[in-house]
């Protein structure tokens, strides 16, 4: 069995790795970079050489280059030698304003510096001439510009990626030399009244706490990081887009902890146990009434549930619902062959084969808002919670079809075997047969896929999600490509390929302690 283990968790990491390396090299190497400006308003407004300028901005930030700006260098250079007055002095204005002659400037000396030292590092060289009117006067964001660049090959993100996907929070994690007292330790919580692991040097304060919330314990400690949102959520990390709710602020009575031990409540919805280190300066004379260090940069507590946590119910709920009415139904379309019954049931497994997906989801959208009155969008429904019934039906819908077809194929295909008539021959009734023999060898064919059925739960459902406007993971990708958010593409690439191999190992796993006759631990991987 360690060894069978050992083998498939060696096996998944290396496929993963060669998934994430294609997706990788489809988005960032042939997808044109420049489509990221589509949805951004800011690029729009930007025209000439300012729009250059602020593309190689985006890019850097974006993981596809570094850049060093001309001018940057020029500042750098003359602070060293004249400090913070450098900007008054007419050699610096001279060799900044250098660049604005498109004829003389690599005759510039410091011109001349800034290529030979980023030419050695491998840089290559853009440079935006200045543009003019015919009066010589400089046109709207038409300054002249020159850049160094290096663009970032696809493999050397990929390095960086994983060696930043795992982080363990330590007390050496805030650079501040004024913050001397660091520890890890546990400590009431005022907020939960349980105890939580507390940190200072680390850079959030609670790493281990309680509260009333799913999965109701949280932490801080381990982190995995998929990466960054741009396009969509501008610089939030991937991890916290997928995990933190999706609803309405939830205001509820709190203290500051600076307030703690007094009479002085606040109504704020203010999640306290997210407290990170403010490593940008001192508090302001606000903060300092509120706070009691540097711990002072928060997010908010939101009602409902994350993405993550609207596709999981859904699917989970759906996953239910379907396993327990396919399932019996699969085994009544076997055991009344060629019956009312069995024509029924394939005469819906072919309409559900047959009609596209989004056909029986607008029919069902129509007879369940207009019969039934449910809401239709999320965005729109006034009680929440009957918003999820179309969906969960949507989502149950195929999953049943599907379960009723393997199961009776399978059960057919079991009352045929040789063992089905020794049991006859011995006397055994049909029941007890179907029972006994024929529905627990059938289900050796369902139980495997059973871990991959739950665990895709946490996948969410494209087409559904998006029909209903569900704020899920599944509508969270595709809103990723048409917006061309390209770190969500990859984060979710890594995501759904790792769930499908845990999936394959959870599923022959539960099949071996289903079924005796199958074994993990024969040489070759398993055997019966």
């Amino acid at each position: 069995m360690k060894k069978y283990l050992f083998k498939r968790i060696l096996f998944s990491i290396f496929s993963l790795l060669v998934v994430v390396v294609l997706v990788m090299i489809m988005v960032y190497t042939l997808i044109d970079r420049s489509v990221i400006f589509q949805t951004d308003d800011t690029w729009n407004k930007k025209s000439n050489n300012d729009r250059g300028l602020y593309e190689h901005v985006q890019y850097q930030k974006y993981g596809y280059l570094t850049f060093e700006d001309y001018s940057n260098f020029v500042k750098n250079k003359y602070m060293e030698i004249y400090g913070d007055d450098y900007y008054k002095q007419s050699d610096y204005l001279a060799d900044k304003n250098a660049i604005q002659k498109a004829e003389t400037f690599q005759e510039n000396p410091t011109v001349q510096e800034f290529i030979q030292t980023y030419a050695a590092k491998g840089y290559e060289f853009k440079y935006y001439a200045p543009m003019l009117y015919k009066s010589g006067k400089t046109k709207p964001g038409g300054t002249g510009y020159l850049l160094a660049v290096d663009n970032t090959n696809v493999f050397v993100r990929l390095g960086r990626y994983l060696k930043n996907f795992f982080s363990i929070e330590t007390t050496k994690d805030v650079q501040d030399p004024n913050l001397t007292d660091r520890y890890v330790r546990f400590e009431k919580d005022p907020y939960s009244g349980l105890f939580a692991i507390v940190g200072s040097g680390t850079q959030h304060k609670y790493l281990l706490y309680f509260n009333n919330r799913f999965p109701f314990i949280h932490q801080n400690w381990f982190r995995i990081n998929l990466g960054t949102s741009y396009t969509m959520y501008r610089g939030q990390e991937i991890t916290n887009v997928i995990t933190r709710p999706t609803g309405d602020l939830k205001n509820t009575r709190q203290q500051f902890p600076a307030d703690m031990g007094t009479d002085k409540y606040s109504d704020t919805a203010i999640d306290f146990h997210t407290l990170s280190y403010n490593a940008s300066g001192e508090l302001s004379d606000a903060e300092k009434e509120q706070f009691t260090d540097n711990y002072s940069v928060y997010t908010y507590q939101r009602s409902g549930l994350s993405p993550l946590g609207n596709s999981f119910v859904m699917g989970l709920i759906s996953t239910v619902l379907a396993y327990l009415i396919g399932l019996p139904i699969g085994v009544r379309m076997a055991r009344k062959k060629d019956g009312l019954a069995d024509k029924i049931g394939n005469a819906y497994i072919v309409f559900i084969m047959a009609v596209p997906s989004l056909a029986y989801i607008f029919i069902l959208a129509a007879i369940g808002t207009t019969l039934f009155h449910l809401p239709y969008k999320f965005a729109t429904a006034e009680v929440k919670l009957l918003a999820y019934i179309l969906p969960i039906i949507s989502l149950t819908i195929p999953q049943v079809a599907s379960l009723m077809k393997w199961m009776r194929r399978y059960m057919i295909d079991q009352m045929n075997s040789d063992y089905v008539k020794f049991a006859r021959a011995e006397g055994l009734s049909e029941k007890e047969i179907f029972k006994i023999h024929i529905s627990r060898n059938a289900m050796i064919y369902i139980v495997h896929g059973i871990p991959g059925s739950i665990l895709f739960c946490l996948v969410g459902a494209f087409i559904t999600e998006t029909a209903y406007g569900v704020p899920g993971v599944g509508r969270l990708l595709i809103n990723s490509v048409s917006h061309y958010d390209n770190g969500i593409v990859v984060a979710m690439t890594v995501v759904y390929t790792a769930l499908a191999l845990t999936s394959v190992i959870a599923g022959d796993l539960l099949l071996a302690k289903y079924d005796p006759r199958i074994s993990l631990t024969a040489d070759k991987g398993g055997g019966r």
